[in-house]
């Protein structure tokens, strides 16, 4: 079984300082992975490396079985749904909601003269409706609330039906009842067997879905722990990446930490 995600002795040089790696991950069909570690750790740049958007300084990356630099990342990037603080800056400050999603379709990122098949609309309104934000569908964008404008990126990730889904912190900013709501919409979307392999970045561990099986926890630029979830999520490991002791615990398939005195 080829990888969906395979990289090898991977690095990221910038200004000449190493922000990622030297690092070698593989993630397979039907995992759901969650990446954690403190602020620089790598985790933007390895998000980068698996959308395609930025080449490795040393190593391979293979993405869908294709290596970054010999393949056209524009062939690439349509496979891979995307859901990040940055995209809210490149869209269009007035445009619909319902056209938000759509128009990921053909990874646009504004609505102009272009026509729209019926399917393509359908799958809109129901991607929405499973995000909960179908009744939104003709407001605009920049009116909604964080965690509105959340779910509907994240609607529009799933548009164009991605082999790959990256969720950049997808609960950040949200209230209580906000972050278990869409922690549970995750739950459900794990539990589908055709949903994409999913790579969740997030700097809380209670903010880990209950459907994750796999994580990669990351401390300047390299691997502190990686593998099934429960074998890296752990005491040791997060006292480590975090230079403090913390005490892990689980109930009911959601972990939660605490420092310790």
């Amino acid at each position: 079984m080829i990888p969906v995600l395979n990289l090898q002795s991977v690095s990221v040089v910038r200004d000449g300082k190493t922000i990622l790696g030297p690092l070698d991950w593989q993630v397979n069909e039907n995992e759901r992975w969650v990446i954690l570690g403190p602020n620089g750790a790598g985790k933007s740049t390895l998000f980068s490396l698996c959308s395609a958007q930025i080449h490795p300084t040393s190593g391979t990356v293979e993405i869908l079985g294709s290596k970054l630099g010999s393949v056209d990342v524009f062939e690439v990037r349509p496979r891979i749904g995307f859901m990040g603080s940055t995209l809210v800056n490149l869209l269009p400050e007035d445009e619909k909601v319902i056209d938000i999603v759509l128009t990921a379709a053909y990874a646009m990122l504004g609505r102009w003269n272009e026509s729209y098949e019926l399917w393509d609309e359908s799958r809109a309104q129901g991607l929405l409706t499973t995000l909960g934000v179908r009744e939104l569908g003709q407001r605009n964008f920049n009116t909604l609330s964080e965690g509105e404008k959340k779910r509907v990126l994240i609607a529009r990730s799933l548009m164009s039906d991605p082999e790959i889904l990256l969720l950049d912190e997808p609960a950040s900013g949200l209230d209580l009842g906000g972050r278990e709501d869409l922690l549970n919409r995750f739950d459900l979307l794990a539990n589908d067997p055709f949903a994409p392999v999913t790579l969740i970045i997030t700097h809380h561990i209670e903010e880990i879905p209950a459907g994750s099986t796999h994580a990669l926890l990351l401390k300047s630029g390299k691997t502190v722990g990686s593998g099934p979830i429960s074998n890296v999520i752990t005491s040791e490991n997060l006292s480590v990446a975090y230079d403090m002791p913390i005490s892990v615990t689980m109930l009911n398939n959601r972990f939660s930490a605490n420092a310790i005195s």
